[in-house]
């Protein structure tokens, strides 16, 4: 394909791949394919080796003059802090939270991997990047994935230097253990809490940067608005959650390092102020957002106990190395103690469908299959609803097999918090699970240096449409964040600075102004309409309507309802939520309206983007495309690319520019873990 423009590594091609069949016809306007420019070629071996040197420097003196926005302080934005300021920087960093600590990243419990092969069962990068493209089912970009791969092995020696206290064997080697979609144990740990220990390892890092001045750090801030000048990324405008001031701040470059959007679906183990705000933002101003259809439901949650329930608790994936997961054969026995039920009426459903891999099969695919078994009427505990949402997580074996004390020494703070939040202790009972909204591959959509395709906007971790494909593997996502903020974006970004120092914006700049303004109205707005709904009303009916059409299983029916919903309750929030407090103060209220307003657009483009992937893969699952077996099936024919969406206006169709996927180091072919 030939290429007609550049723009911040964006290619734009001009000839488009043909597509039979379109159920989102209608929806959306199609737009020029695009493709990456950035991305290397050559050996994929040497890639990455090849693209840093062929990155611009920044002198030392030059970096003084530069300054670097960064919104979000989990793994990747904290470690991208403390990085680009230990280079000599100035680096502002933005959280909502009451400290750069309680970025959700703390969250993740069950480790992040890398390739070192400490266990000599056969690791190596190559297999690292095998896994998590066939994890992805093939919807994931070579290069990106394969570098992931690549870096991972410096990510644990950073840790370790940083005191990350990581599990270690008997003879004091760092330990591994086994994650799902693999069959070798390359995951790092520190029992489960792994998230906060590499947290605070990135925490104290940036922390050091704070005190020596390179890092000014903003906390209880929420961006509320991109600012583009000229076509390139130069601030944002935040408000400051406790006085409720809204502030502007300028640099030369913008890195959104913000998180996923779980949280659309309201039910998800994501924390309750995870939001989606500030890559949405910068998507209504022209950045693309790619692949939103693609959601991680993770198959190991304390399952939904009520109407009651404002979020969900994950349960760390690392136990099913020691628990079997079951399910009574016959629905007469489901209200039964487990203890009670003998083994030969047990049904080890993933163990008996999946024997290659058993329990340890990838997160979509043991996601449905508790979903089919519960669906067949042999779910446990309690009834929700018309079902018994849930299945047994069963440590019996393992405890007779290591003893309580060596299950203990693994697992005890989870064995703890689930105690502690159901009242049963699954030392003697069996954990009941059920899979929910964990984490999401799309994202806002960046060339190999992690640039947006609004020049000087980088976006990093979760925010981007990142490296995991329709389907992410465990203990992946801690392995990006830290690769991100720690290894590639400091040395992509800097070709970008290269250029500098820029010309300085004044905040009496006319794009500015208007940023400004445009955030300050919305708050407004949203004080003004007082009618008779609460935020949280509305945010719970669309959780409802993209779990019940948007959520493990999808079809063209059941898309187009849910679209017709969500634009009907658009346009009733927009008319009748109330919104209690002032502007001038903090007010939780109106931090929620303005999250959900964005979730509301975001959850309409979810759909639309379902719909037009008339496929199966990975997270993304189409009820009318799957084998007999009921196993997601692709169509690598038509949709072997990635959907990058283009905000065109309120109320108007957005547009949809593909850009193909190409595999010169790995084979595309259907995903199998029998």
């Amino acid at each position: 394909m030939a290429s007609n423009a550049d723009v911040s590594g964006l290619t734009v091609l001009t000839q488009a791949p043909t597509q039979t069949s379109d159920d989102a016809h209608g929806y959306y306007t199609p737009g020029e394919p695009v493709g990456d420019t950035k991305a290397p070629a050559g050996l994929i071996a040497e890639r990455w080796t090849k693209h840093k040197m062929d990155n611009r420097l920044v002198n030392p003196a030059n970096r003084r003059k530069l300054d670097v926005i960064i919104v979000g302080t989990g793994l990747a934005g904290g470690a991208a802090a403390a990085t680009l300021g230990e280079a000599g920087y100035n680096v502002k960093s933005f959280c909502y939270q009451d400290s750069p600590r309680r970025a959700h990243s703390i969250a993740a419990q069950g480790g992040i991997n890398a390739a070192k092969n400490y266990k000599e069962d056969g690791d190596s990068t190559y297999r690292l990047f095998y896994d998590t493209v066939k994890g992805g089912d093939y919807r994931s970009r070579e290069s990106n994935v394969y570098r992931l791969a690549e870096v991972s092995v410096n990510i644990i020696d950073q840790c370790v230097a940083q005191g990350v206290p990581f599990a270690r064997d008997y003879g004091g080697l760092l330990d591994n253990r086994s994650f799902g979609g693999v069959q070798v144990s390359r995951t790092f740990y520190a029992r489960g809490q792994t998230g906060q220990q590499l947290l605070i390892g990135a925490y104290q890092a940036m922390e050091r940067q704070v005190a020596a001045g390179t890092v000014t750090a903003y906390t209880r801030h929420e961006m509320l608005e991109l600012i583009v000048v000229d076509g390139k990324a130069r601030g944002i405008i935040a408000r400051d959650l406790v006085t409720g001031e809204i502030e502007t701040h300028l640099a030369d470059v913008v890195v959104l390092a913000s998180g996923g959007y779980g949280n659309v679906f309201y039910l998800s183990t994501n924390a309750m102020g995870s939001n989606v705000t500030a890559a949405w933002r910068a998507h209504r101003k022209g950045a693309y957002m790619a692949n939103p259809c693609y959601t991680q439901i993770h198959p190991t949650c304390i399952p939904v106990s009520g109407d009651h329930q404002s979020k969900l608790t994950l349960m760390s994936e690392s136990l099913r190395n020691d628990g079997r997961i079951w399910v009574p054969k016959n629905a007469e026995d489901c209200d039964k103690d487990p203890r009670d039920i003998p083994e030969e009426d047990r049904d080890y459903y993933l163990e008996r469908i999946y024997p290659a891999f058993g329990n340890l099969v990838p997160r979509d695919i043991a996601s449905r299959a508790a979903k089919y078994v519960c669906d067949e009427g042999r779910g446990v505990g309690p009834m929700v609803g018309d079902f018994r949402r849930g299945v047994y997580l069963d440590f019996s074996a393992a405890i007779e097999r290591l003893g309580r004390d060596g299950i203990e020494e693994k697992y005890d703070n989870l064995f703890d918090m689930y105690e502690r939040i159901t009242g049963e202790n699954p030392y003697e009972v069996p954990m009941r699970i059920y899979p929910a909204v964990h984490y999401v591959m799309g994202g806002l959509w960046v060339d190999y240096d992690l640039q947006s395709n609004i020049d000087g906007l980088f976006v990093t971790g979760e925010a981007n449409f990142s490296d995991h494909g329709a389907n992410r593997l465990g203990a992946s996502a801690l392995m990006q964040g830290l690769a991100d903020g720690y290894f590639v974006l400091p040395n992509t970004i800097r070709d970008y600075l290269a250029d500098g120092p820029f010309d300085k914006i004044e905040e009496s700049h006319p794009d500015v102004v208007a940023a400004r303004t445009s955030v300050e109205e919305r708050v407004q707005k949203f004080l003004s309409i007082n009618g008779n709904r609460t935020v949280d009303s509305y945010h719970k009916e669309l959780g409802h309507i993209m779990w019940e059409y948007c959520g493990m299983e999808r079809s063209e029916d059941g898309l187009r309802k849910a679209i017709d919903m969500i634009r009907e309750l658009k346009a009733d929030f927009w008319t009748n939520v109330k919104v209690l407090g002032t502007a001038d103060s903090l007010n939780q209220s109106l931090e929620k309206a303005g999250r959900v307003a964005d979730f509301l657009e975001l959850g309409e483009l979810m759909c639309i983007d379902a719909l037009n992937r008339r496929e199966s893969c990975g997270g993304h699952f189409r009820a009318e495309s799957q084998t007999d077996e009921g196993e997601a099936l692709r169509h690598d024919d038509e949709f072997a690319y990635v959907a990058a969406w283009e905000f065109s206006g309120d109320n108007e169709a957005p547009v949809l520019h593909k850009e193909d996927l190409v595999y010169t180091a790995i084979e595309m072919k259907q995903r199998s873990y029998k």
